[in-house]
């Protein structure tokens, strides 16, 4: 099939695909679908594949030509995308499926050159701007003894007994608490895909969505207790930010930690490769610096792409932002112990409604995809490969850190898509080498460890 096509640059990174199909070819299409009809078609006063193109014609003409337009606007449309010389900036996204454009008004006349339009979105095209040479700022931050405190008490905390509390003794922080719960409407009533059992958390830990710890103090076991519960406009979920919330919670279990001595026993204990108590906290020492050092990279990169951004314009399509909406979305369902059908029955009923919820979280979803799009932009304009060798060398890294063989290593990666993802974790950092290395990193005010940790994960 011969088909001339021409490239329309429309906003917001998407295209029209305009393609013009000879008459020649149109009849030819129309001319063998006719044929197929009337091969097998079966007609009252007629034999299996008798019956004559004119009867055909006349009883089903309006049908066989949209069927054929159907069948030239998918085969031609193919023939164009799949062609190897056709320019990679115009293919549509992988996501973004071409929409016929005026298709109600499109019709075939087989004596006529057909022409329609398809609109999809591409791959933003994109210059970067200043990427060297910038100066920026990061806080000023190391691991202190009270750190070091702070996750021994953690560990502490994971390797207590737990024993039930006293019959009748209240709930109180530091508690092991287990509980159903569930959201109430405005009328009392169970909200869809809201409840949850056998959830267990310790109080004061904050380890539960609705941030409910100091509500359930001084409950005890068995007892019923509706809480409602008014969220902070800047609250740390934007997804109940300004929102008022009413929950039933069933207490079902109430139990109390007896904690370890910090000593030898104790390190030996949590790991049997430590001997003393000293060993144990070396190891958090350098756990925690690692860590630090770990963090504080992301956030001179992170800063580092914010300058970049802002000499680097970019139309983000609308395919691409509903993607990465979606992944949050599901992320969120997975928070809530449910799918993407059920958190939209449940947030359905919250006051800014699901669509409120997904125009809020769209400027930092456009953000992340420009930050994205300036790295993978970079990669390709400074030629990063990963080799086979940085590939295996990756590997033993990875199951040196892991525990685990360098052979149930290679096992998980031999997934050519896996392997693909580790090649560009490996291009991706030597590109932030390069950022690093090509700008000014200032320390900025001093900041503390947890502070770090709390704003970012």
């Amino acid at each position: 099939m011969t088909v001339n096509k021409e490239i329309t640059r429309l906003e917001h990174s998407s295209v029209k695909l305009t393609l013009t199909v000879g008459k020649d070819d149109v009849r030819s299409e129309y001319d063998g679908l006719l044929a197929e009809y009337s091969k097998n078609i079966q007609m009252p006063g007629f034999r299996k594949g008798k019956v004559p193109r004119e009867v055909l014609v006349r009883k089903f003409g309006d049908a066989l030509k949209g069927e054929a337009l159907g069948r030239i606007v998918e085969k031609s449309v193919g023939e164009v995308l799949d062609d190897e010389t056709f320019a990679r900036e115009d293919k549509p996204l992988p996501y973004s499926q071409p929409q016929i454009q005026d298709e109600k008004d499109l019709a075939l006349d087989l004596e006529k050159d057909f022409q329609f339009a398809v609109v999809y979105d591409v791959l933003p095209k994109l210059t970067v701007g200043k990427w060297q040479g910038l100066e920026i700022e990061v806080p000023d931050i190391a691991i202190t003894d009270e750190d070091l405190d702070r996750e021994l008490e953690k560990i502490r905390d994971r390797n207590a007994i737990v024993m039930d509390k006293d019959e009748g003794q209240a709930a109180a922080k530091d508690d092991v608490v287990t509980i159903n719960y569930c959201e109430l409407g405005d009328s009392g009533e169970v909200l869809p895909n809201s409840e949850r059992q056998d959830f267990a958390f310790t109080l004061g830990s904050g380890l539960n969505i609705y941030k409910i710890d100091d509500d359930l103090v001084g409950m005890k076991k068995g007892d019923t207790r509706e809480i409602t519960k008014t969220y902070a406009e800047d609250a740390e979920d934007k997804t109940f930010a300004g929102q008022t919330k009413k929950l039933r919670v069933d207490l079902t279990a109430l139990k109390i930690k007896k904690l370890p001595d910090l000593d030898d026993d104790f390190a030996q204990d949590v790991d049997e490769k430590f001997k003393t108590f000293a060993d144990l906290k070396q190891s958090i020492q350098e756990r925690l610096d690692k860590d630090l050092d770990r963090r504080v990279r992301e956030i001179k990169v992170s800063k580092l792409l914010e300058k970049i951004m802002e000499t680097t314009p970019v139309e983000i399509p609308e395919s691409m932002t509903r993607l990465e909406l979606d992944s949050r979305w599901r992320n969120l369902a997975r928070r809530f112990n449910t799918d993407s059908d059920g958190l939209y029955k449940m947030m359905g009923n919250s006051p800014n409604g699901v669509q409120g919820i997904l125009d809020g979280w769209k400027p930092d979803a456009n953000r992340a995809l420009h930050s994205r799009l300036i790295v993978e932009t970079l990669m390709e304009e400074l030629k990063f490969e990963a080799s086979d060798e940085e590939v295996e060398k990756e590997i033993e890294t990875q199951a040196e850190a892991g525990g685990a063989t360098i052979e149930e290593f290679k096992k998980y990666y031999e997934q050519e898509q896996m392997r693909e993802y580790l090649k560009e974790d490996i291009k991706e950092r030597k590109l932030f080498d390069r950022l690093l290395q090509e700008n000014t990193i200032k320390p900025g005010k001093k900041e503390k460890y947890i502070d770090l940790i709390s704003n970012n994960g």
